[in-house]
């Protein structure tokens, strides 16, 4: 498919368009890049995502798709070779499950973590902590969340293998300690060693400069 067929409209640093640039990759699926400035947004994503002005958004022959989630089915759906999601229905359930899980629960609670300090953080760690337990439970005999290789699971949990390691280092608070989740560890470990995985998550130094900024906003 030509290049111009396929654009992304995302924003570097995100975990939502991070998934979404892993997909296209692990696909083999060519596509222009479009980064934005979410102080700025352009005409063409108020365009494209009047409804939430958010990015990712997948545009596919001039048709724009909205929600990371969504937008991973449908690369999906139309793009067969290297498939994401399983065949199996109940797999595919739960790999849908424990997606929506990492984004509404486990997501929220670290962020939770990240943004406070002092006594509110104390108590935020333990509900962060706990939220992970489906997940190292979901690892027993797993290479991967999907199996032997990455899927569907493991691309929306992704940001749990970059960001995590960055809001750790930027808040010097250990969250996924490997003598309590060990599966999730290593996932950890495999997840980032993957190539197409390892070729294109953005710097690190890079996100901890970018999320303490972000840090010190959400404090104020």
């Amino acid at each position: 498919m030509a290049k111009g067929d396929v654009k992304l409209f995302g924003v570097w640093s995100s975990p939502f368009t991070l998934r979404i640039i892993l997909a296209l990759k692990l696909k083999g699926i060519e596509f222009e890049y479009i980064e934005e400035d979410l102080s700025n947004k352009s005409s063409q994503l108020l365009e494209y995502n009047p409804i939430h002005n958010k990015i990712p958004v997948l545009v596919h022959n001039g048709e724009p798709i909205v929600e990371s989630l969504i937008i991973l089915e449908y690369i999906d759906e139309i793009w067969k070779d290297n498939p994401i999601l399983p065949v199996d229905p109940y797999e595919r359930a739960t790999a849908q499950f424990l997606a929506k899980l990492g984004d509404e629960k486990c997501l929220a609670a670290i962020w939770q973590v990240f943004i406070t300090q002092g006594k509110e953080r104390e108590e935020a760690i333990a509900p962060a902590i706990e939220s992970l337990k489906p997940l190292e439970e979901a690892l027993i005999g797993k290479k991967f969340f999907s199996g032997a290789t990455i899927g569907f699971a493991d691309i929306l949990l992704g940001w749990m293998a970059n960001m995590v390691k960055v809001l750790e280092e930027i808040i010097d608070q250990k969250i996924i300690v490997e003598a309590r989740y060990p599966l999730l560890s290593a996932w950890i470990e495999n997840y980032l060693d993957f190539p197409v995985i390892r070729n294109n998550l953005p710097l690190h130094d890079k996100m901890v400069e970018k999320f303490r900024a972000r840090r010190l906003s959400c404090m104020k």
